[in-house]
């Protein structure tokens, strides 16, 4: 994801091309880093059939990458096949520019370094393990691949228009911390939430946060919590809301929120529509 630190940067930026990417070099992996991937890869996956959306779950079980670190090289040409995408290897958090030109151009960055042990369970910036475990599954839906390709191309526009903030709280309530409303109840699609051991239960099971119907207005104002859980979650009602409510020209939505105070992560306005948090017990 898009986005800066206080903290110095993971990873080694010092051999990457103009572009950013680098060579995942897959074969300097350790045993023991693929032996945390697995860890990491275990307990989520405990968790996933009752809190992920069906489209994760079908894409992560015909990826099938519980053995070890992916190789992105071998990803490729099946995402390529099924949604036109394809990941690059990236050393970490990227400018804003760089990373909505990737997205624009139906490229995902997956940052190639991974946690240490004593970050099994909170980790500052995302890793390979979040960038990929998180987002690469739903990059083989054909709606949601169209839709971060959109949303690229909108941030290149927000960042001429001087609005990257205003996207970047799009991008962090819908692809890093969205939930969806399904038959059986509510699941997630974000990757900050289906990479979190502790938040994947927190987001659909506790009472402490609020859940609000999908308003794109009301999100491009909402600040966010980047150390915590969320304190608000907003719902989708499928893939095809998210695409098509952001497929216009953002240029008004700007221009009209322009003058309007960010309002707070929790905040609760009398247009929300409050969605309880709701888990299909069978």
């Amino acid at each position: 994801m898009t986005g800066e630190t206080a903290h110095g940067l993971r990873g080694d930026y010092a051999g990457m091309r103009p572009d950013y990417t680098v060579d995942q070099d897959w074969a300097a992996y350790t045993p023991a880093e693929h032996a945390l991937w697995r860890r990491l890869y275990e307990r989520q996956a405990v968790l996933l059939p009752r809190y992920a959306c069906r489209e994760f779950i079908d894409s992560l079980a015909a990826l099938d990458f519980s053995a070890g670190i992916p190789r992105f090289d071998a990803v490729n040409p099946k995402l390529a096949r099924a949604t036109r995408w394809r990941i690059v290897a990236v050393p970490g958090l990227l400018p804003d520019r760089v990373f909505f030109e990737h997205l624009a151009n139906r490229r995902f960055p997956v940052t190639v370094w991974l946690r240490t042990p004593e970050e099994f369970d909170y980790i500052v910036e995302p890793d390979v393990f979040h960038d990929f475990f998180g987002h690469v599954p739903l990059l083989f839906d054909p709606v949601f691949a169209d839709f971060l390709e959109a949303y690229g191309q909108g941030g290149l526009k927000a960042d001429a228009l001087g609005a990257i903030e205003m996207l970047a709280r799009l991008y962090w309530y819908t692809v890093e911390f969205g939930l969806i409303a399904t038959p059986g109840g509510l699941r997630t699609y974000g990757a900050g939430i289906l990479s979190s051991g502790g938040e994947l239960p927190y987001s659909i099971e506790s009472a402490a946060p609020h859940r609000i119907g999908f308003d794109l207005l009301r999100i491009m104002r909402t600040r966010y919590k980047i150390d915590t859980f969320q304190e608000t979650y907003f719902v989708i009602r499928d893939f095809r809301e998210l695409f098509e409510a952001t497929a216009p020209d953002f240029t008004p939505h700007y221009a009209a929120l322009a003058g309007l105070e960010p309002l707070p992560a929790r905040a609760v306005l009398p247009a929300d529509i409050a969605i309880g948090a709701i888990v299909d017990e069978g």
